[in-house]
């Protein structure tokens, strides 16, 4: 979402840099790049996992990236780390922080309440509810989006694809069970992210981590796109990925689902952590219109809906 929006914003006129790790690649848009830090793997936030541990790297990291920004004397700067150093080093910049998760980790939440809500966005009516209720005032909700891009035609196959970070908080398990019970033989799409996670995919085809495309593409073929997600979402991008492939979703009712899931258009909902449930939606799914589920996805979860937010909102920040 960080390259797409500024993909946007650049053909929209503006310019714009991305501070990001060496090694980065968003052709069109200017990098600015610092070395990965060391215990960058260490600090990624695990849902349901181990709490993340100090990473002294990552804060220098930051710092780096920061004093470049204050260099460059931007206008406005679009802030989309998870780290409390982030917002720290931020101080006294015209900010605005994208909270792209819940509230899990205190020393983010105590970062986040101390900025002034004018300055904290995020991408899910469920997620403000989820802040405000840990006491942080955000001011404003900015959806995700994607991009809208050609996908082959013709009739799907007659299976079910599961993709994503391979993640305990995923459901991956629930998704397979569910699909086992549709009737239909599943996909595994994505690449490892908890390395503590074992999960069995016995029985299902690994495609491992594809390109945005490559994953696009399997969306166009799959019948169905099952998201058993076992926390509470903060927006879903595979489900919208999917749906403006035409791919309709079987999904838990569960965090910002419903917000990116229009439910009975271009997918189901099911009961949370039910998979006789899920795997009724699935089956509900194969009924759908493909047509109308892609319509469903142009409407209400385009990328330049996304970019619309931001370009409004960060204007109003740097203006103020």
């Amino acid at each position: 979402m960080v390259c797409d929006l500024a993909l946007g914003l650049v053909r929209r006129g503006h310019q714009v840099a991305i501070h990001c790790v060496d090694g980065s690649e968003v052709p069109g848009v200017d990098l600015i790049t610092v070395p990965p830090p060391r215990d960058a793997a260490q600090a990624l936030v695990m849902p349901r996992g181990r709490p993340a541990p100090q990473a002294p790297g990552v804060a220098a990291a930051i710092a780096g990236m920061f004093d470049a920004i204050r260099s460059s004397r931007p206008d406005v700067v679009s802030q989309h780390a998870f780290d409390a150093p982030a917002f720290d080093q931020a101080r006294g910049l015209a900010a605005l922080h994208t909270l792209h998760l819940p509230p899990l980790v205190p020393a983010v939440v105590a970062a986040a309440a101390s900025t002034p809500a004018a300055q904290l966005a995020t991408v899910s009516a469920s997620m403000l509810r989820a802040w405000r209720a840990a006491g942080v005032d955000v001011g404003r909700v900015l959806r995700n989006g994607v991009e809208d891009v050609d996908v082959p035609d013709g009739a799907p196959e007659h299976l079910a694809l599961v993709a994503g970070r391979i993640s305990p908080e995923k459901g991956i398990e629930d998704a397979l069970t569910a699909a086992r019970l549709a009737g239909l033989p599943a996909r595994v799409a994505g690449a490892v992210y908890d390395p503590a996670y074992d999960v069995d995919l016995q029985g299902a085809e690994r495609l491992g981590e594809l390109t945005r495309l490559e994953l696009r593409r399997v969306m166009a073929r799959s019948a169905v796109t099952i998201c058993a997600v076992r926390w509470d979402e903060p927006f879903g991008l595979v489900a919208a990925e999917a749906q403006m492939a035409g791919c309709p979703v079987a999904a838990y009712d569960r965090g910002a689902v419903p917000e990116v899931v229009e439910d009975g258009v271009s997918g189901f909902l099911a009961i949370p952590d039910d998979t006789d449930s899920l795997a009724a939606a699935i089956e509900r799914c194969l009924t759908l219109d493909r047509g109308e589920v892609r319509a469903s996805a142009r409407r209400r979860l385009s990328l330049d809906g996304a970019v619309d937010g931001y370009e409004s909102a960060l204007m109003e920040i740097a203006s103020s």
